[in-house]
């Protein structure tokens, strides 16, 4: 009972643990009008890690940006969409819409990176409906509101208060890069990904939001969370893919499974104590596609053992070149 109650303490006084939470009916309602509406895209799967750290972090750098937070997303999601119309598959189209992206993030200054996972969504799951763009629109516009709402209501002492001593590191975490060196070993995790690909035939060993969880990795190897601590990466990645794909076979596609993927994702990050907000979208993956198995995470197990893998390989290299402010 001891034991129960200080878990229960700490979960009641940790904002991220909170934020998850208040992210889940937001997440859960979203999945409800996806499915009532007839427009399944509307749950694009990064709301998940969006919703996440806009509640838990209303100070934080996306919170604070919500005109980026609605918008950037669909204008990356309009890339993808071209891309996946005109042209197939491969090195060429993953290379087009990633650099598309990032570019779109540097030119608008927008500190919004899981806006690349809509650019990738489509290639990955051969998404060609020009009604992609307009749901992104409107399931982070939603967002976007929600996030303002919360915002007014906490006031500024309420704010203040959800304040974190790691606000400062994630916002520059969140910041567009500035440094260029990461950008040799963010294509070769890229191309490798790519490889096999190919050889086995499973596009989501390069799942949208590998990209972005590789990004945040290469561009800010000081700041981001779960690069200090690669070797659970995998591990958390492949139980979030898991239960998404258990929920969305046994609950269907809906406000339930999409809630309960949530609740698994945040409870199991608080455990691991890892701050990883893109495992929630991997969590919820397997709602917007058409035949989810559990072949799914094995592909998500791979692709982040490589990206672990080569991450390594750069933090080697790079102890190795600048030992002194690596």
């Amino acid at each position: 009972m001891t034991s129960l109650r200080k878990m229960i303490h700490t979960c009641a006084h940790d904002p991220r643990f909170l934020g998850g939470l208040i992210a889940v009916p937001f997440i859960a309602l979203v999945a409800h009008t996806a499915v009532a509406t007839g427009i399944l895209l509307l749950l694009f799967p990064e709301l998940g890690a969006l919703s996440m750290d806009v509640f838990s972090r209303p100070g934080g750098l996306w919170a604070r940006h919500p005109v980026h937070l609605a918008f950037t997303p669909a204008l990356t999601a309009i890339l993808g969409l071209m891309v996946t119309r005109h042209l197939s598959y491969g090195f060429f189209s993953i290379g087009l819409v990633v650099a598309g992206s990032i570019l779109i993030l540097q030119v608008l200054k927008s500190p919004i990176a899981p806006a690349i996972s809509a650019a990738v969504l489509p290639l990955a799951l051969g998404i060609k409906s020009g009604w992609y763009p307009g749901a992104i629109l409107l399931g982070t516009m939603s967002l976007a509101l929600a996030s303002t709402l919360h915002r007014r209501i906490l006031g500024p002492n309420g704010i203040a208060a959800r304040a974190q001593t790691t606000d400062a590191t994630d916002d520059l975490m969140e910041e567009t890069a500035g440094r260029y060196q990461w950008i040799v070993f963010f294509c070769v995790f890229l191309g490798a990904s790519l490889l096999l690909v190919q050889v086995t035939g499973w596009r989501l060993i390069l799942f949208p939001p590998a990209v972005v969880i590789g990004y945040e990795m290469f561009a800010h190897d000081r700041e981001c969370p779960w690069a200090q601590r690669p070797y659970l990466l995998p591990v958390a990645c492949t139980l979030t893919a898991a239960a998404g794909v258990g929920f969305t076979l046994w609950l269907g596609v809906g406000a339930w499974a999409a809630a309960a993927s949530m609740v698994f994702g945040v409870l199991l990050l608080h455990l691991m104590a890892l701050h990883i907000p893109p495992a929630l979208a991997v969590g919820l993956l397997p709602l917007a596609m058409e035949a989810p198995s559990y072949r799914f995470p094995l592909a998500v197990g791979i692709g982040m053992t490589l990206l672990t893998s080569i991450f390594l390989l750069h933090r080697k290299l790079a102890l190795r070149r600048f030992p002194a402010t690596a």
